[in-house]
């Protein structure tokens, strides 16, 4: 219990910040000479920036994030939370203070509403109606839009859209029966999606395929699939040459991006907000698709991309820019890992406490369990086979399951992590202690010995092997699973995989996998030395003793 404690100490100071919120690839930039702050006054003036898992998004996050570092705020970014609801949430909850969002996508998505068809092309009639219903139902503030909208885009190759005649979506839904869509997860489930499409259109694909941001477009050029969602500014149309379909109903409405903020943000910086608010109405759709091209079809960091945009508006003065470290793709990726050792490092070292965390309380948990199972027979197998149960939901919807009750961050994925720990750990201990050598534990009885004593000085001794193998194979699980919580906001490796998946970035997702990987190898061996050392000498000659032969 001391050494949970230990690491739940450890873990708080390395990850958070004084708001109890985790941090991560958190970096200040210098700014200019009248922008500088007391070093004292600096956790006073955090501001959380996050993101949604595509390209745009991103882009958006790093522009809000560097034009408040150059007026003095300090910025946590949480890039690639897992979806609309999941930023949301955290956003309500106060996890994070800001997040770019379409007013399309709150009117549908978030407020489950509809306005008059009077007033529903008029994106300013809908920004006002949106911005009302968020300020008097979650108190959250849209701050003026950024200046371009940013719609779906349904879209199909031009060989399909000859060979079906497509022009427009009603085309597409007379057709639909013969193609086979992939959709986004989260357009698949909106009712300003496909949902709504089948109603309004009466879209019904011969199949329907869920497809990460990251690979529909490929999906689709290669002819795994004939149709996509996407958004009207993505830089890949243009490189895919894809056609767009008209919406000819007008189904969807109108999508302008704009910053969300908190509540709190609000309260407590208004300074912060009146630096976001410097974007707005400075950005239009060709720019947007000029900036999105250079991420996801040239492959140019984000980073650079915001910073050259910024400093073409006027944002952010040349001082403050020219001390961002250009970080393309190099053509060593040992290069590329080395040049981001630091940000590594600290994401590899808050994944091990989460890690940590979750594996120690489900030993506290698992192993008295066990123990107490091997006393129950009659209820044994029920209870470990609910445990099992658990390992048959996938991470990331165990991982969704927490959110409506404990939020995004940290704590819901430490509970997640736990539980799919349980299983492997309880299963050992039960086993291990059940089936301890019987001759064993007999002459132990027939020496006069108590069912507990027998239970501490035989029966556990003989069973460690299998008890370390159980927890062994939970670390390794649980190292893996910990990917998956960057969809949550809790940090981790998963954070560079999850932008890496969004921006088709190779390098990306290899500098968050390679160190997963190897950060499973090494705790796996750590607790290979610790089995050695419960293990009876006696067994671990017999198990670790190499033959010799004759």
């Amino acid at each position: 219990m001391r050494m949970l404690a230990f690491l739940m100490t450890a873990f708080c100071s390395i990850g958070f910040g004084g708001s109890g919120r985790l941090s991560t690839e958190s970096y200040r930039l210098p700014v200019d000479g009248d922008l500088l702050i007391a070093a004292g006054q600096t956790a006073n003036r955090r501001v959380v920036v996050a993101s949604k898992p595509f390209g745009e998004s991103y882009l958006l996050a790093e522009m809000f994030s560097q034009l408040l570092e150059s007026r003095g705020f300090t910025v946590e970014r949480r890039p690639g939370l897992g979806a609309t609801e999941i930023a949301f949430d955290a956003l309500r909850s106060g996890a994070i203070d800001v997040y770019p969002e379409y007013t399309g996508t709150g009117l549908v998505a978030i407020l489950h509403d509809t306005i008059p068809d009077s007033v529903a092309a008029d994106p300013r009639a809908v920004f006002a109606h949106v911005a009302s219903r968020f300020e008097e139902a979650y108190h959250t503030r849209w701050l003026p839009p950024l200046g371009f909208q940013n719609t779906y885009a349904i879209a199909v190759t031009r060989a399909t859209a000859d060979r079906y005649h497509l022009r427009t979506l009603s085309d597409l839904a007379r057709e639909s029966a013969h193609l086979t869509a992939g959709f986004t997860a989260d357009f698949i489930g909106r009712s300003d999606g496909l949902v709504g499409l089948s109603r309004v259109y009466g879209l019904k694909p011969h199949a329907v395929r869920p497809l990460a941001p990251a690979v529909k477009y490929q999906a689709l050029a290669s002819g795994a699939v004939d149709v996509i969602d996407g958004y009207s500014t993505d830089g890949l149309l243009a490189r895919y040459d894809l056609v767009t379909l008209i919406d000819d109903r007008h189904f969807f409405p109108p999508y302008e991006a704009a910053a969300l903020v908190s509540e709190q943000l609000e309260r407590r910086l208004p300074g912060a907000i009146t630096a976001l608010t410097l974007l707005s109405d400075r950005l239009d759709e060709k720019t947007m698709r000029q900036l999105n091209r250079r991420v996801e079809v040239d492959g140019e960091d984000v980073a650079r991309v915001a910073a050259d945009e910024l400093r073409a508006l006027g944002l952010v003065g040349g001082a403050t820019t020219a001390r961002i470290v250009a970080r393309e793709r190099e053509s060593s990726f040992w290069q590329y890992l080395w040049d981001r050792r630091a940000t590594l490092f600290s994401l590899t070292l808050r994944h091990l406490l989460l890690v940590a965390i979750a594996l120690a309380a489900a030993v506290i948990v698992a192993v008295p369990l066990g123990l107490g199972l091997e006393r129950a027979r009659r209820v044994a197998e029920p209870t470990i086979g609910v445990l099992g149960v658990l390992q048959t939901i996938p991470s990331i919807a165990l991982l969704a399951f927490m959110i409506p009750l404990l939020g995004v961050g940290v704590i819901p994925a430490l509970v997640a992590l736990w539980l799919y720990a349980l299983y492997p750990i309880a299963r050992g201990t039960y086993t291990g202690v059940r089936d301890a050598d019987p001759d064993a534990v007999a002459a132990a009885g027939a020496l006069g010995t108590t069912p507990a004593q027998r239970l501490l000085w035989v029966r556990l001794p003989l069973a460690a092997p299998i008890i370390m193998a159980g927890i062994r194979t939970a670390a390794v699980i649980t190292v893996g699973a910990a990917t998956l919580a960057a969809f949550i906001g809790a940090g981790g490796l998963g954070e560079p995989i999850v932008a890496g998946l969004a921006l088709a970035d190779t390098r990306m997702i290899l500098s968050g996998a390679l160190p997963a990987a190897a950060l499973a190898l090494l705790v796996d061996g750590v607790l290979a030395l610790v089995e050695r050392v419960v293990t009876p000498a006696h067994r671990r000659r017999r198990l670790w003793q190499t033959p010799v032969s004759t």
